[in-house]
């Protein structure tokens, strides 16, 4: 399989005054095209920062995050934004649609930013409405739909601009049991269906089964030998 993202070596220190706060420590993870992994830890072990690295929001310290053959650390803020407009989908556990746009008008926000016609929008909009089980909902308002609804609207946006890699940052953190289940459903479906790698970070057990993969952060450190998925107890075990 085609290698999409390694993490070479990466660090992350906040500095503020004399006091360094040292989140990660030289992560190395290798993560092929069409992989679904789930990332569980602690709070506080550096779980969003790693996501953020990946996703060009944030630079390490040190080392190197390389994205389909380009290590993205060189890049300046323009060329990173850009890149990031093309090749990431985030998916948000507070969903962060605007309440004044339709579900249509918050699905197409992304495309926005290319030089696409209105009928493509239009079609990359509906087809990722249709996906998502939210055709009859295109003219709702957030306020108008549950919070499954919702996440799903949010899903919806991630994936129609076609990015490579799919950022998801506890996604079924504000659901319940049911609107979950529908949406780790859906993350399964992108993934084996049309091949979208997915890189999701939770606390729930239930949500780190639905991965092929699961890696574990202790204190800004990756487990060695983690990605198995035994379970024991209440705890994510590694093998």
């Amino acid at each position: 399989m085609k290698m999409l993202l390694e993490i070479r070596n990466v660090s992350k220190v906040y500095v503020q005054g004399d006091i360094e706060t040292r989140v990660l420590e030289d992560i190395n993870l290798s993560i092929n095209q069409g992989d679904y992994v789930a990332l569980m830890g602690p709070s506080g072990s550096g779980k969003s920062t790693l996501l953020n690295i990946i996703s060009g929001l944030a630079r390490p310290t040190k080392g190197n995050v390389i994205i389909n053959g380009e290590s993205i650390c060189g890049f300046d803020e323009s060329t990173l934004a850009s890149w990031r407009s093309r090749n990431i989908g985030y998916i948000f556990q507070q969903y962060h649609l605007i309440p004044v746009l339709t579900t249509f008008e918050n699905v197409e926000l992304p495309l926005l930013l290319f030089d696409m016609s209105r009928s493509e929008r239009k079609e990359r909009v509906d087809a990722a409405l249709a996906l998502v089980g939210l055709e009859n909902r295109r003219k709702f308002y957030p306020r108008q739909l549950s919070g499954g609804q919702e996440q799903r609207v949010g899903v919806a946006r991630a994936i129609v601009a076609d990015p490579l890699l799919l950022i998801c940052d506890e996604p079924t953190g504000n659901l319940d049991n049911k609107a979950s289940t529908e949406i780790l459903h859906l993350f399964q479906v992108l993934n084996q269906r049309l091949n979208k790698t997915i890189i999701m970070v939770t606390h729930d057990r239930h949500a780190a089964e639905s991965a092929k993969s699961i890696e574990h952060l202790e204190k800004g450190y990756l487990l060695k030998n983690s990605g198995s998925k035994m379970i024991h107890g209440d705890e994510v075990m590694i093998k």
